[in-house]
């Protein structure tokens, strides 16, 4: 049984896969994790990879004071430094996984490489947390803002209400978290780095672009979020909305799967493990969830919002209703991902019109005569 993400030892430090280090996760390969501040993760994974002339890293982390601090020390302890650093390739471009690199990036005057899916949401990003005067047009007029609207046509109305008064109050200042990388990554390519070939190769679903980086003859897959060992990433909790998160994400599963069978090296989560067996099982996770989401909608149309008070979540099945309106709102999300895309395969239809609340609602295919 896999072990849940807040009690994982990872077996490259024998210690629980959080703690701060710089730790051999491979030949030539130290995984250093760094904080994430008040998330229920911890921390996120950065693969610090030897290469002839220094040090390439697979993502950032934060960009926080703590993170880079704890960054440099994990650096010192193998014997280089943020001098080292000669290239960011960044999985995608969450938080967690960009600010830093980027930001690092800028001064120590090496590239940070980015899939090109990722162009739309940093355009927003940028603008977001830029000048006041560069606000996307839905903060300048006061409409609502992306995550909240998404968040409103799932029918978890009180739950936008709340993510709209935050999102409302982000502040501008840290656009420079945000800007673009300097170089795009476009399909499939290799990645020379030192002797080493990575092939990078595009998975959307988590965001629209995702990239995993294969190193083949290591039998390593630097799987960013695309492949958690103890958790499954969130779906549909994307800017701008993608139209269907979760039919990229389960068509990106059978892309890594057909890859030969590579130890994995997450972003959150002890390292090791078989690609395949964990690709298998996040199959069967999204595919019974389809099936519960098809049998939720048995007694009339109803909203994601009433399809996720259903069933469990995480694996303790926690009631939607008792979780924190961070997860509610993922949880939400995650499942009208599920019902788009059982409408897409033909096994559900979406309302003409939403309901009086701004909710999108799912019902099943009409009985044929």
């Amino acid at each position: 049984m896999t072990q849940d993400t807040a009690h994982s030892v990872s077996p490259d430090s024998d210690r629980h896969w959080s703690d701060p280090g710089a730790w051999p996760a491979a030949p030539g390969v130290h995984r250093i994790p760094l904080p994430l501040p008040e998330d229920g993760l911890k921390a996120v994974n950065v693969y610090a990879i030897e290469a002839d002339d220094g040090l390439v890293l697979v993502d950032g982390g934060w960009a926080i004071p703590q993170a880079r601090e704890l960054l440099e020390s994990s650096l010192r302890s193998i014997g280089s430094g943020l001098g080292d650093v000669r290239r960011f390739l960044v999985t995608h471009v969450h938080r967690d996984h960009y600010t830093l690199a980027r930001v690092l990036g800028s001064e120590l005057g090496v590239d940070v490489v980015l899939g090109r899916g990722e162009q739309p949401a940093l355009e927003y990003l940028e603008a977001l947390h830029g000048p006041e005067e560069e606000h996307p047009e839905d903060r300048r007029s006061g409409a609502e803002p992306l995550l909240a609207a998404l968040l409103r046509s799932t029918g978890a109305t009180e739950l936008a209400d709340l993510w709209a008064i935050i999102e409302k109050d982000e502040k501008p200042g840290e656009g420079h978290f945000w800007h673009r990388p300097d170089a795009w990554l476009e399909g499939d390519v290799p990645l020379a780095v030192g002797a080493r070939t990575l092939d990078a190769v595009h998975t959307p679903g988590h965001t629209p672009g995702h990239y995993v980086f294969a190193d083949a003859a290591a039998r390593l897959l630097f799987a960013g979020d695309h492949v958690l060992p103890t958790i499954t990433p969130s779906i549909g909790f994307v800017v701008p909305p993608d139209p269907h998160p979760l039919g990229d994400f389960m068509a990106s599963l059978t892309r890594v799967r057909a890859l030969p069978d590579l130890g994995l090296l997450p972003a959150h989560g002890p390292v090791g493990g078989s690609s395949h067996a964990r690709c298998d099982e996040l199959t069967v996770h999204h595919e019974d969830r389809l099936a519960l989401c098809l049998a939720a909608l048995a007694d009339g149309p109803r909203s994601a919002h009433e399809v996720a008070g259903t069933f469990g979540w995480t694996r303790h099945e926690t009631d939607y209703a008792a979780l924190d309106p961070f997860s509610g709102g993922l949880a939400a999300m995650e499942t009208k991902a599920h019902l788009e895309l059982l409408v897409a395969r033909g096994d559900a239809v979406r309302l003409t019109e939403p309901s009086v609340d701004g909710a999108l609602l799912f019902g099943l295919l009409p009985a044929r005569p």
